[in-house]
């Protein structure tokens, strides 16, 4: 019978988990490390599951060393393999996360915040970029090439990492805005740049080729394609609910709107990203204004803040746990350590050039700079790019200093940039 040879077939791949355990395993787990931080770390809950997650992974590493014969780290490194961290975050809870983030920002924030987080995402990302791409070169001896890619790959803040501090940091909300915006656009720009060198560094392994003209053109397609998409689904969107009094099924249509539009981006070879944050910055604003009742908006924002929380939960497990893939010698661990300089420097180059070109037409609060440039935090999406590269020599060292720059940015920035931003920013608020 079928059902009989599916048994069969399931017995013949071993232990290889399906998507339903993988996903069940996962939202154990980051409730049971959120109940250990709740009671004994009382961090911040997303970063507190990070550092349990990363602490029970160590303890594996350590009893897997005096007891290599049970072979425990190897069969978790294995579970590891089957969530497979890069396809799970780009192909599936990236475009859940910037929508649920880019819902909760309103467009007449962000317009008069306009000038600085264009600049920021576009000519900061490029610079920092540049800035961290040279210095990985001088530091590895990397083709200056391939070691762009490590700087495309770790220029761009994190929206998720960013937004989930954010929530407890009680920032002035002209700099939260600056800063979640940013971080929303700048991370679509940064992962068409990752794409375009990566062209360019490993043509072999491409498909999008590796010429200059053939990279502007899958930038343009990628990035305005991908707003144009988003702004057009958004607004197809807004037409229906604007027709209907459903809180659920209206629920059931941004859902749909947030999957199935980063879907079709992928599809069409546009940016899901930025597809994603425009979709949510219309609906946010403008659908939540003149398409749904009181009611539909309570459960709307009630249902995203919800998925915001679960996703980034399970995202920071993820993190956490992907110290069991990743190796780490000697050479990559002092890799790592030092790029986490270059990568402060790199964001300090970002945020203060556009700054500075802005200074004479605007007044900015005190602080931005210090406040912007620790508060850039770097996060999963990072990990997940290095994941994806092509296999060859430098793959190792960039994925573990990758790694070790996420760690301190997540950990040390993040817990400390409330702190700053409060010491900082005593004044009146400015534009």
């Amino acid at each position: 019978m079928p059902f009989n040879k599916d048994i069969k077939e399931q017995k013949q791949t071993g232990t290889a988990m399906t998507i339903l355990q993988i996903a069940a395993l996962l939202i154990v787990l980051a409730g049971t490390f959120g109940v250990v931080n709740y009671f004994f770390l009382r961090l911040p809950q997303s970063i507190g599951i990070l550092v349990v997650a990363l602490l029970a992974s160590l303890a594996l590493m350590g009893l897997d060393r005096m007891l290599p014969n049970l072979g425990i780290a190897n069969n978790v490194r294995g579970l590891v393999g089957d969530v497979n961290f890069s396809k799970t975050l780009l192909d599936g809870m990236l475009g859940l996360l910037l929508f649920a983030g880019a819902l909760h920002v309103k467009l007449g924030d962000l317009r008069k915040q306009a000038r600085v987080v264009a600049l920021m995402a576009t000519m900061g990302v490029a610079l920092s970029t540049v800035v961290a791409g040279v210095g990985f070169s001088w530091i590895t001896g990397f083709p200056i090439m391939v070691a762009l890619v490590f700087g495309a790959l770790i220029s761009p803040t994190d929206p998720v990492a960013v937004l989930g501090v954010l929530r407890d940091a009680n920032l002035r909300k002209s700099l939260e805005t600056k800063i979640a915006g940013e971080s929303l656009f700048n991370d679509g720009v940064g992962y068409v740049a990752f794409l375009i060198l990566v062209g360019l560094a490993f043509p072999a392994d491409n498909s999008h080729g590796a010429g200059w003209s053939e990279a502007l053109r899958l930038f343009l397609q990628e990035v305005v394609g991908g707003a144009v998409l988003g702004g057009v689904l958004g607004w197809l969107t807004f037409q229906v609910m604007k027709r209907i009094d459903d809180y659920a099924l209206e629920v059931l249509l941004s859902l749909g709107l947030a999957f199935g539009g980063y879907e079709l981006a992928v599809g069409l070879h546009m940016s899901g990203p930025i597809m994603a944050v425009v979709a949510g910055l219309f609906i946010g604003d403008v659908g939540m204004k003149h398409g749904m009742s009181q009611q539909t908006r309570e459960y709307l924002d009630a249902f995203w803040k919800l998925i915001d929380e679960i996703l980034n939960a399970i995202l920071f497990l993820m993190i956490g746990i992907e110290v069991l893939a990743v190796a780490f010698t000697m050479d990559a661990l002092v890799a790592g350590v030092l790029s986490i300089g270059l990568s402060l420097v790199a964001r300090l180059v970002a945020v203060s050039i556009p700054v500075l070109m802005l200074k004479p037409f605007r007044e900015f609060s005190r602080g931005i700079i210090p406040i912007m440039t620790w508060g850039g935090l770097k996060g999963g999406i990072s990990v997940a790019l290095a994941l994806s590269l092509p296999d060859s020599e430098y793959k190792p060292m960039i994925l573990a200093a990758t790694y070790v720059v996420v760690l301190f940015s997540i950990i040390m920035q993040g817990l400390t940039i409330a702190p700053l931003a409060t010491r900082l920013g005593r004044e009146p608020e400015l534009m």
